[in-house]
């Protein structure tokens, strides 16, 4: 009788402490535990204690809410499963060694507002639907190894505020939808192989303030719509083929504190840009 009632006892004891999370988002936790290599994580979970006790981890009215794994030492692939969290705001495993492709149902993952996946060694093609993550506010997915060309669909990404994709093998043209991301604060392309203009619809991003291209294969006059982002900090765009003097674009900057051309670049007055045939 005593042994009963210590197993019931036990029973309710779970029920509570898992704080009422779902079987399928506790098992896609699992999963990803196990995908990368949870054991030797420098923070462990351990999976016979409550869910509220796993560390890294946020619940809200029994739902997952955050993931927090970075600086963790997780290895492997990052799981398919990961979209079984569907109330996730937040997933930043940055600074970790993950690597392959990014599952395809990430995208499904509607509700995330932050995904920080920086500084690991993805590779891969960036998915071409991710402007179904309509909510996302932070994409921060630099030093990596991901390639091909950044998809026309991240225009769709209308509240994103930072979009960060330095250090990558991104290859083509700065899609012309990228003007849609009228909140965008932070836009860094630095250090990949992108070509092509600088396009002028880029001076309808009047929220930016940090803006840094160098280290790339972009040509061409730079705008002179670049004049009308009066909020710009940050301008860096050295290492790239552009033509001209603009030493003025810096006087017309009311707010800009870091400012890099090539010293070619730095005298003489603003040009406009040369529209090349065929952008879009």
């Amino acid at each position: 009788m005593k042994t009963l009632k210590l197993t019931l006892l036990c029973c309710l004891l779970s029920v509570f402490t898992y704080a009422n999370v779902s079987q399928s988002q506790k098992d896609a936790l699992v999963v990803l535990y196990n995908t990368t290599n949870g054991d030797s994580w420098n923070t462990s979970w351990d999976l016979d204690q409550p869910i509220t006790e796993w560390y890294g981890v946020t619940i809200e009215n029994d739902e997952i809410v955050a993931i927090n794994l970075s600086f963790n030492n997780l290895t492997g692939n990052l799981p398919s499963e990961i979209s079984k969290l569907t109330s996730l705001r937040t997933l930043n495993l940055a600074f970790n060694k993950l690597e392959g492709k990014l599952p395809k149902t990430l995208t499904e993952m509607t509700s995330l507002e932050t995904l920080q996946l920086f500084s690991n060694n993805f590779s891969g093609a960036i998915p071409t639907d991710i402007g179904r993550m309509e909510n996302l506010k932070t994409l921060e997915l630099y030093n990596n190894s991901f390639f091909g060309e950044i998809p026309s669909s991240i225009g769709n990404l209308t509240k994103l505020e930072s979009l960060i994709l330095s250090s990558n093998q991104l290859i083509g043209k700065l899609p012309a939808s990228i003007s849609n991301l009228k909140s965008l604060k932070v836009l860094s392309l630095f250090d990949n192989s992108l070509l092509g203009t600088i396009p002028s619809a880029i001076g309808e991003l009047t929220q930016l303030e940090e803006l840094v291209l160098s280290n790339n294969a972009f040509y061409g006059n730079l705008p002179g719509e670049l004049a009308q982002l009066s909020n710009l900090k940050t301008l860096l765009l050295s290492n790239n083929d552009f033509k001209g003097n603009y030493a003025a674009l810096k006087d017309k900057l009311p707010n800009i504190v870091d400012f890099d051309l090539d010293e070619v670049n730095m005298k003489g007055a603003l040009a406009t840009l040369d529209s090349e045939e065929g952008d879009d």
